[in-house]
């Protein structure tokens, strides 16, 4: 089967309702608005969430928190990642976008200590864990931050 051969199942489509259209349609006239009220005027209905005059619910319940919109974002890598590079590679985020680990090379990058390593590398991030900088000088490794 083609993506091209693929249709909706006998009665699951639906002609849209032709309104308007003369008396004989039987959806003429008042085109199933009904006679007078907000509801049949051009523009007319209430907006989204409105509950008759009543207090809405987006207004009625509690506001809390707050969001900082000047939030630092980290990509995280664990060490158990930087497995797969070889020994005495410098690893920076440009690396680590290549090997699909991280997302942007625009995102702010923190190593955590996570797993185990047991080669020798030069890693370029804007932040490390103690753990994992313990574990990456621990084989000869070094660490720069950006």
């Amino acid at each position: 089967m083609k993506l091209h051969d693929l249709k909706s199942p006998a009665g699951a489509v639906h002609k849209p309702k032709r309104v308007g259209r003369g008396i004989g349609s039987g959806h003429g006239k008042t085109s199933t608005r009904g006679h007078k009220g907000q509801n049949a005027r051009s523009g007319g209905g209430t907006r989204p969430g409105f509950e008759g005059g009543q207090m809405p619910l987006q207004r009625r319940i509690p506001k809390r928190g707050f969001t900082n919109i000047f939030k630092k974002e980290f990509s995280i890598v664990n060490v158990r990642d930087l497995e797969r590079f070889d020994d005495d590679a410098i690893v920076t985020p440009a690396l680590l976008k290549e090997h699909g680990l991280i997302k942007s090379v625009s995102d702010e990058v923190k190593i955590l200590g996570d797993g185990e390593l047991s080669k020798r590398l030069v890693v370029k991030a804007h932040k490390v864990s103690q753990s994992a900088e313990n574990k990456i000088t621990a084989r000869g490794g070094r660490i720069e931050v950006i």
